[in-house]
């Protein structure tokens, strides 16, 4: 390599400090201290060893990072963790209570919604956010608005027939 060519990198300036985050992770407050950078996606998992939410494409195209943000299903790899201080935040672990698997869970398993499994915790978080949202109303709805989460096994079919049980069987609850 040249001079001309040779890239260096120095740091100018002190390093930024680590910042108190402050989040309620499946029911329990947790205080992190975290640097600014730190995304929600690997607070939870290196931080909090909650390692059911997965790394994906880390770029927000595979879904497979997807966790519930106070009710709400966002992509955790493109969320800045500081961000997020204060946030309600729901993984897959968080979604079973007391031991009983959340409906979204149980009929994953009834259909066999899976193959690898890879993708499963982002496709029942993303599925449980859908749900809540209530503006799926058919099977093609479903398609369209879990379209950001990818299963490259394939196991669409049932992941679809999976969710409409749930979201039927919440439908005639209400």
């Amino acid at each position: 390599m040249t001079q001309a060519t040779k890239v260096t990198r120095t740091m100018t300036g002190p390093m930024p400090v680590k910042i108190l985050v402050a989040l309620k992770v499946n029911g329990q407050s947790r205080q992190l201290m975290l640097s600014p950078w730190t995304t929600l996606l690997d607070a939870l998992r290196d931080h909090l060893d909650l390692t059911g939410t997965k790394k994906g494409c880390d770029h927000g195209q595979c879904g497979a990072c997807t966790v519930l943000v106070d009710g709400r299903r966002i992509n955790s790899c493109l969320t800045i963790a500081v961000m997020k201080d204060g946030a309600n935040v729901t993984t897959i672990e968080g979604l079973a209570k007391e031991g009983v698997l959340h409906p979204l869970q149980q009929a994953f398993i009834a259909h066999d919604a899976f193959q690898c499994g890879y993708c499963t915790p982002g496709q029942i978080c993303s599925a449980a956010g859908l749900i809540a949202e209530g503006k799926a109303k058919s099977v093609p709805d479903i398609r369209e608005l879990m379209s950001g989460n990818i299963c490259r096994c394939g196991a669409y079919p049932n992941i679809v027939a999976a969710i409409k049980q749930v979201m039927d069987a919440v439908g005639d609850k209400s």
